[in-house]
């Protein structure tokens, strides 16, 4: 008689299945679980680039690494980690990640962009293990069951702290979009201060932005939806794009519907805010 497995195995051994080359079927998420947020001061032990030209994004965009000809030769001051100080070899992609998913949750913004922005590598950040192992593996998933037509290969998954480390991924100007979805709305005031939208964090996505491009917000809460109008309105890099602009933008309406947060609001008939905002030209002195 075989020894019956709790839950912890359970989920460890159907992780282990999704691993194998030949899954064709979708991950489950009660074998992902765990708490709903994380505390982003905390010392996740995360892996991180000490510049952006010291990343290997190839692992994440197989399908977009450029020739080996073109290829850098390794950089003796590379790095992946403070401590490490092993050279690395970067392997450049044929072009750069343009739009970032923070918080991206269980991926659906992701996969609902993905065949939208086909020409476009587009990446979710996600602090918590689990989740970030679910959107992977559904990612992996997506790609096995297209191969053929090579859809998805533009999306990925990047366990990382936002609030921490965004500038060590990103360029100044890079990005073209920056998604942020029904955030952590931290309703206690002392907690104010792990909100992703703040006068600090505010700065990071204006460098990392560029001009012209567009930082999307929602929400189910309206005192948070307030407070990230607020914030970025007091920005000097960002204005608010008008409602018709907004409701014009096919994005708005995936952001609405495509997260599992909005389904959620949805099932629950509550409301969504949104509003977005357009990073403006640098001042010339």
């Amino acid at each position: 008689m075989g020894v019956k497995k709790n839950k912890k195995q359970k989920r460890e051994d159907y992780r282990a299945a999704m691993k194998q080359d030949d899954v064709l079927t979708m991950p489950r998420k009660k074998f992902y679980r765990q708490r709903a947020h994380a505390n982003p001061f905390s010392d996740h032990q995360l892996v991180y680039p000490p510049h952006p030209d010291q990343m290997d994004w190839s692992t994440l965009y197989p399908a977009y690494v450029a020739p080996e000809e073109s290829q850098p030769e390794a950089n003796p001051s590379a790095t992946t980690t403070e401590e490490e100080e092993t050279p690395v070899k970067v392997k450049k992609l044929t072009q750069d990640v343009e739009v970032a998913d923070i918080g991206c949750g269980f991926g659906g913004l992701l996969i609902a962009l993905a065949p939208v922005m086909p020409q476009t590598l587009v990446l979710g950040l996600e602090i918590r293990v689990s989740v970030t192992q679910f959107v992977e593996d559904r990612i992996k998933v997506l790609r096995r069951q297209n191969e053929e037509s090579r859809a998805y290969q533009n999306v990925s998954v990047l366990r990382a702290n936002t609030m921490k480390f965004l500038p060590n991924f990103f360029r100044q100007g890079q990005l073209s979009k920056i998604f942020i979805c029904f955030p952590d709305p931290h309703f206690k005031a002392r907690k104010h201060k792990q909100r992703i939208v703040s006068t600090t964090l505010n700065s990071e996505y204006a460098y990392a932005v560029r001009p012209g491009g567009i930082v999307y917000t929602i929400t189910d809460v309206p005192d948070l939806h307030g407070w990230m109008v607020q914030h970025f309105e007091a920005h000097p890099m960002f204005e608010r794009v008008g409602v018709e602009e907004q409701e014009g933008d096919p994005c708005v309406e995936i952001m609405r519907n495509a997260t599992e947060e909005g389904k959620k609001v949805e099932r629950n008939k509550g409301e969504k805010f949104v509003a977005l905002f357009r990073r403006l030209e640098d001042p010339v002195f």
